[in-house]
């Protein structure tokens, strides 16, 4: 039986070009993906929170860091006003000076010693303030992190891959699930379509067939194509889906399916977050 998946909806996307960095869609299984190396304590699901929506991603020397005393910091921190030269913008359209200022809540260590700023060399997520280039805003508490050559290195090819024209959208959860059986015994379609930030039209196809391993698949577009790649672990694809989709199918995505369909659809949806991984967050907060 031959399974040619016709998207239900066509809304058009839409996204910012800029340096590529494709990512692949398709149908197969997919190898769970590894927990970092000791050498690099980030993941690239932590990359991608902080990272990944920030307007701004540079990288600075810190010039100076002075402790403000009295002023309002985060409960066991110490606020610093903190200026720094920018040595690398990796994201940005807006105009930042060569020098930047910003805040920065630090935390002490387990004796109690606060870290050393001046002349560190750090990679920070930020915001733009309005009209006052020489400025800057964290985008998280914890938005200044350490430099290293592994951390910029991800971080670029996270920015890449969201600023990329088939960049997966956002997702926000699942929109419904449908099956249908074959004729054939033990050969099925199971079709998830997502909700999106952008409300694109993307979907998860499954395929069952006698002898053969399940297959599934992630689209982006009115048609599956079988031969198509799977979405690799620590992609921006395999981080939409693995990192913010639900562990389980919900009820109310097969609430109109007959009881063996629904069963078949929940069986399915497992088989792919089991194939995705688990969405592992090195990010200390």
């Amino acid at each position: 039986m031959m399974f040619k998946t016709i998207r239900k909806i066509g809304v058009p996307v839409a996204f910012v070009a800029s340096a590529t960095f494709p990512v692949s869609d398709g149908f197969t299984k997919i190898i769970p993906p590894s927990v970092s190396s000791p050498a690099d304590v980030w993941s690239y699901a932590g990359v991608a929170d902080l990272f990944g929506s920030a307007p701004l991603v540079l990288r600075a020397k810190i010039t100076s860091a002075i402790a403000l005393k009295g002023a309002a910091a985060r409960p066991g921190t110490t606020r610093f006003y903190v200026e720094g030269d920018v040595t690398v913008l990796i994201r940005g359209t807006q105009n930042v000076a060569p020098r930047v200022a910003w805040l920065f809540d630090a935390t002490p260590d387990s004796r109690g010693r606060l870290p050393k700023l001046n002349k560190a060399d750090v990679m920070i997520a930020a915001l733009p303030v309005a009209g006052r280039p020489a400025e800057i805003r964290l985008a998280a508490p914890d938005a200044q992190v350490a430099w290293s050559p592994a951390l910029e290195a991800r971080a670029r090819a996270v920015v890449a891959s969201v600023a990329a024209p088939d960049a997966p959208p956002v997702i926000t959860g699942i929109a419904s699930a449908f099956h249908s059986a074959s004729t054939i015994i033990g050969e099925g379609e199971t079709q998830i379509f997502l909700s999106t930030a952008t409300r694109a039209p993307v979907s998860i196809t499954v395929l069952s067939r006698p002898g053969q391993l399940k297959r599934w698949a992630f689209a982006q577009g009115e048609i599956v194509d079988e031969a198509a790649e799977p979405p690799a672990p620590n992609t921006l694809t395999w981080y939409r889906l693995a990192c913010f989709l639900p562990r389980a199918l919900p009820d109310s995505a097969t609430a109109e399916l007959a009881s063996t369909d629904a069963d078949s659809a929940r069986s399915d949806y497992a088989f792919v977050m089991q194939s995705l991984g688990a969405c592992p967050r090195t990010r200390q907060r």
